[in-house]
């Protein structure tokens, strides 16, 4: 082989290497480098802008929410912010609709019907007063008073706050049917039924519910107000069953004043359609 021979052999090489730099190979994946680049950059972006799913706040967003600016937590949050309460059917303000039957109506839970709203429970004398007290909740190892205050003014209008609202004591005259019920923070919470979002219970549940909140928890809530004073509750077909068989009008407060104040605690009060549909199923003795 000739020197030129030799000289143009090793200069192609030399060419040969350096577009390798600029093969197909590479430059895919130089192209897939720049890809996941921006993919991180975009995943960290989500993650400051709240979109990433996070562990701490575990709030989540399902399609119904979006679209009605509801807020959906996980029940073991513990937060309930004045955002909240923005977010939510207009803190509390908006009016819920009833049906004929004066049962109120929840477009995305129609099986929850009360025919008490939570300032009618509160208005008509409930919990001896004591609701809303300061407590020390052993489900979040948390202190808690002055709670009442995330409710909407008018809810409390015409109350006496430390008798009817935040008693420490427990008054039966404040009570509706001058009757003392229900039991006792501590017993809720041996027995399972608080979690960490409604330290206070079942109440304090159904007051964020109908201001607008939902939450992980709203289907097992339902499920025990169904059980109490639903169609088939226990409570509800207790008194109807005492009705009957005392032979008295359906709303003679004599019969049984404490299932009937354990009911409106509970957001419901009998009525005479659902007394004459639920006489039917009752035996006589």
């Amino acid at each position: 082989m000739s020197d030129e021979d030799e000289r143009h052999r090793k200069k192609m090489k030399r060419k040969t290497c350096t577009g390798d730099s600029k093969s197909p190979a590479k430059k895919k994946q130089k192209i897939k480098d720049k890809s996941e680049e921006k993919s991180h950059a975009v995943q960290k972006h989500d993650a400051i802008g709240g979109k990433a799913d996070s562990t701490k706040t575990k709030v989540k967003l399902s399609g119904k929410d979006k679209d009605k600016g509801k807020i959906s937590k996980s029940a073991h949050s513990t937060e309930w912010t004045e955002n909240d309460k923005k977010s939510s059917s207009d803190g509390g303000k908006k009016q819920i609709k009833r049906n004929e039957k004066g049962q109120l109506l929840f477009k995305d839970h129609p099986e929850f019907t009360p025919n008490m709203t939570p300032k009618e429970v509160l208005q008509a004398g409930s919990f001896g007063g004591t609701y809303f007290r300061p407590i020390y909740s052993s489900i979040t190892k948390k202190h808690y008073k002055d709670v009442w205050k995330e409710l909407p003014e008018d809810w409390l209008d015409g109350l006496n706050i430390p008798e009817q609202v935040a008693s420490s004591t427990y008054r039966e005259k404040v009570n509706t049917y001058k009757v003392k019920c229900g039991g006792s923070l501590e017993m809720w919470e041996s027995s399972g039924w608080i979690v960490p979002q409604d330290p206070y219970g079942w109440f304090q549940w159904y007051c964020r519910f109908y201001q607008g909140r939902r939450t992980e928890d709203d289907a097992r809530q339902i499920s025990r107000w169904s059980k109490c004073a639903g169609v088939k509750g226990r409570w509800r077909n207790n008194l109807i069953t005492k009705v009957v068989r005392s032979g008295c009008a359906y709303d003679n407060v004599t019969v049984s004043p404490v299932v009937r104040q354990t009911l409106q605690h509970w957001g419901y009060k009998l009525t005479p359609e659902d007394y004459k549909q639920g006489a039917k199923r009752v035996k006589l003795k």
